[in-house]
């Protein structure tokens, strides 16, 4: 089972957090740790319906330099994974 871990073990959350941008009514529900893929796993709320995006280790570290780079792959799989209708489920 992956860990549970707070915002404050995530690198560089303050920009993932940004996602409310996309769409203000999305929160950030719980971060998962996933040690054998070595990404964080956020789980996102939006009325009714979860979704969950992986998003590698790597990228988020390596946003501390403010990458531009690397923020738009982050806004990429944002995007493209909160956008696809079977992301969300009904919880």
């Amino acid at each position: 089972m992956d860990r549970q871990v707070t915002k404050h073990e995530v690198p560089s959350y303050d920009i993932v957090e940004e996602i409310k941008e996309i769409d203000g009514s999305i929160i950030v529900l719980r971060i998962f740790y996933i040690f054998m893929h070595i990404a964080f796993k956020f789980q996102l709320i939006k009325n009714d319906k979860l979704c969950s995006v992986v998003i590698p280790r790597k990228l988020l570290e390596g946003l501390k330099a403010r990458n531009s780079i690397l923020e738009d792959e982050l806004n990429r799989i944002l995007d493209s994974s909160l956008q696809q209708a079977d992301c969300w489920n009904k919880i």
